[in-house]
């Protein structure tokens, strides 16, 4: 089993991380090196000049379009602000074309949630409205066209339409192993060749800037050009360099050679320093051992490079170890800007130009939504361009500000991808966690619309729901006060800030206090702290509505023998580590987010000894795939032990009491290689549990309560008993527990409804 020892060491320091210092603060939102002149330098991609060196990643699409394939208002619109927003190249999202050929990428009905360019004319029209919209904000726009999906594509295809998945050759799928993708056959695949031929032809036609390959993370035309997956014995595609230096020849004979064509590809799989001896036993891993190395991947660039790749941008890992690929928060801040070196380092090594003549540009990608990263990453001369697509999601204006030198002004991702990923995961279409008008341009416009009338309003809770509100109801007009029964502003995220993992998290609550102080010199907001709102004081107040977002109350188990054991709140030991300090052994009842990071944090920044108990399947059910795989790994990684179904009975002298489900058939707890599917979607073929229960003590010198929180409902219902003249709304997690995605939605709507 092949190895690289650089993959492997940055896949160790992705687990570690935060000791380092200056990787801590590459993660702030500072400007010290502002002015950002490498940052806002133009760049030539072949014949054409791109104004700066932001190009947004490949980010929405997907459920964004008419059921047809052809843009539509809200696609158009979710660019074009993005475009507005001074961003120098957007590449779209998926469009594929390989409908008829990949039986996983079109629904029933022949329709799709992709956007297509291939169906008929009747799509071309809204291409056309895209890029003059994009253009006309001095933007360029590439359309990232995809062979298909293959093994990482839905398998449901089995039942609507009883045909099998297909891949490079006999692989499993990704979301359900057990059913089999079939081989592709070279009739079909050079049948996509054309198509993509076809569609850059088409894009170009529709002024479209440039094409862009989607060839890394595992998805179909990675499969045909990495031996981990393209395993053929025979045909003309048992190269697996062949379907890509097939596929860029075929477009420049369409296209020309003065038209741009960029390729996304991955240095590494990164499989086998991910899971080690797991790729010999794990059999949904065993056929993907042998991977391309870094050398054969440089190699293969070279060679796309003369076929006539004007640039790349290159990252790490596949479907199988998602969370490389889709860093999330937990990531270390410029994660793969060393890969982007080794290829820019090999290109001038090699003296490998374009077919133009020119240094092939090689895009920077990975958590580089921070200015000062952004900028010196160009300076020290990492990669050429940097890529931004979460960063872009949270704020279209982060450009803009950046130039202008206002970056405690841009709205920082959280890196929680319940928006951006998680949503379309689910069945919507990508939004954003802290930004409510994400992916609702068409809808909401840029500045609240004033009020009709101006309205005494009191927002009760300053957490992000709250601050939400109030300062959106604030700029519309209304005199708003915010009355917070703490100290401080933000709620639960400031506990939820506290591991160092979770800096973006840090990030965001010193943006919300910003945004609440130019809120008190902008729009007169009020700010309460340390009041406790009554119905009394409501009504002493005169207040004519009021929002209810008092978040959740926390949840403790009805269980006997609290009495017998050191126990506290997850919360409470966030908010205070110092109260484990004389706790060796720490057993954190509930496999949630909050239980899973806080076992982390005392781990790898305490040394404490952890037991996660978690009653459920799995681990951190409900979260985003690519965050609960990072924390899934290095918990594994770390000797953190995790009992899925396992529920707690009593605590007891020292230590805790639990029933748990020894059975084989127990899912692995660590699972990472396969994801966890929507409740609403059926595997039959998945195996089923059985039962073999036993009792266990598990030794403790702390309990932490991890069980979740339940909503904070009585103060709403309290004010609208007292309070039947007052209009009383109740957001947030005092409606319902949620995450920041759902409290600032809530927040923004009710505001705008005032």
């Amino acid at each position: 089993m092949k190895k690289d020892p650089k993959i492997q060491e940055l896949m160790d320091f992705y687990g570690h991380w935060f000791d380092d210092e200056q990787t801590v603060k590459d993660g702030k939102m500072t400007q010290e090196l502002y002015p950002y002149e490498s940052l806002f330098s133009p760049i030539q991609i072949n014949k054409m000049t791109v104004k700066n060196r932001i190009v947004m990643a490949p980010m929405g699409n997907i459920s964004m379009c008419d059921e047809t394939g052809r843009p539509n208002e809200k696609m158009i619109a979710y660019f074009t602000e993005r475009a507005k927003g001074g961003v120098g190249l957007i590449t779209t999202g998926l469009v594929p074309v390989s409908h008829g050929l990949d039986h996983t990428i079109t629904e029933l009905d022949k329709l799709t949630y992709f956007p297509r360019l291939d169906r008929s004319r009747t799509c071309f029209a809204g291409w056309r409205d895209l890029s003059a919209n994009v253009h006309s904000y001095g933007a360029r726009i590439f359309i990232q066209v995809t062979p298909g999906l293959g093994r990482v594509g839905n398998p449901q295809c089995l039942v609507n339409s009883m045909k099998l998945p297909q891949s490079a050759s006999m692989n499993p799928s990704w979301y359900m192993p057990q059913v089999p993708c079939v081989p592709m056959s070279a009739m079909k695949l050079n049948k996509i060749i054309k198509n993509i031929g076809q569609c850059a032809a088409d894009a170009k036609a529709m002024n479209i800037d440039g094409v862009y390959l989607h060839g890394h993370e595992g998805y179909l035309m990675e499969q045909l050009t990495n031996p981990a997956f393209n395993r053929r014995i025979m045909g003309p595609f048992k190269d697996w360099q062949a379907f890509g230096i097939k596929t860029i020849e075929y477009i420049r004979e369409r296209c020309g050679k003065n038209f741009p064509i960029m390729y996304r590809i991955d240095l590494s799989l990164a499989l086998n320093e991910t899971y080690g001896d797991k790729m010999n036993s794990v059999s949904s891993l065993k056929k993907f051992r042998n991977g391309r190395t870094i050398e054969m991947t440089l190699d293969y660039m070279k060679n796309l490079v003369r076929a006539g790749v004007d640039m790349f941008d290159v990252d790490l890992g596949c479907y199988d170890n998602w969370w490389l690929p889709h860093p999330p928060g937990s990531m270390p801040p410029g994660c793969f800007l060393d890969v982007a070196k080794i290829v820019k380092d090999f290109f001038e090594k090699e003296k490998i130009l374009s077919n133009q003549g020119l240094p092939v540009p090689v895009v920077g990608v990975g958590k580089l939504g921070y200015p000062d990263l952004a900028e010196r990453a160009l300076r020290e001369e990492k990669c050429d361009m940097v890529m931004l697509g979460r960063p872009l999601l949270a704020d279209a204006e982060w450009p803009n500000k950046a130039r202008t030198g206002r970056v405690d002004e841009i709205l920082p991702c959280i890196g929680c991808q319940e928006g951006c990923l998680n949503e379309f995961v689910e069945g919507g279409h990508p939004q954003c966690a802290v930004n409510p008008r994400t992916a609702f341009e068409e809808i909401y416009p840029a500045v609240p619309p004033k009020a009709e009338k101006a309205l005494k309003v009191a927002v009760i809770g300053a957490g992000p729901g709250g601050i939400e509100c109030a300062v959106t109801a604030a700029q519309r007009g209304h005199d708003v006060t915010i009355i917070e029964k703490s100290d401080r502003l933000a709620g639960r995220l400031n506990p939820g800030s506290a591991p160092k993992i979770k800096f973006d998290i840090k990030n965001y609550v010193e943006w919300l206090g910003g945004r609440v102080e130019r809120a008190k010199k902008d729009y007169g907001l009020k700010v309460e702290l340390g009041t406790e709102a009554t119905p009394e004081l409501i009504k002493e107040r005169g207040f004519d509505k009021v929002v209810v977002a008092a978040g959740t109350a926390d949840v403790t188990i009805p269980v006997d023998g609290y009495d017998k054991v050191n126990w506290i709140q997850a919360v409470d030991i966030l908010e205070n580590p110092e109260k484990a300090k004389d706790a060796k052994k720490v057993v954190v009842i509930g496999g949630g987010v909050t239980g899973c990071e806080t076992a982390f944090m005392l781990n790898k920044e305490y040394g404490k000894d952890v037991t996660v108990v978690e009653m459920a399947e799995y681990m951190m059910n409900h979260t985003c795939t690519a965050n609960r795989g990072y924390l899934l790994k290095y918990m594994y990684d770390a000797n953190i032990k995790l009992l899925n179904c396992t529920r707690l009975l009593s605590f007891t002298d020292g230590g805790v009491k639990v029933l748990r489900n020894t059975h084989k058939s127990v899912p692995d707890p660590y699972l990472t290689w396969n994801p966890i599917l929507p409740e609403n979607v059926l595997n039959p073929l998945a195996p089923k549990i059985k039962e073999d229960m036993k009792e266990e003590v598990l030794e403790a010198d702390l309990v932490v309560m991890a069980a979740g929180g339940r909503p904070s409902e009585k103060l709403f219902l309290d004010i609208q008993a007292a309070c039947p003249t007052i209009e009383v709304y109740n957001i947030g997690d005092s409606f319902k527990a949620g995450k920041v995605f759902e409290a600032t939605k809530s927040g923004y709507n009710c505001a705008l409804n005032l």
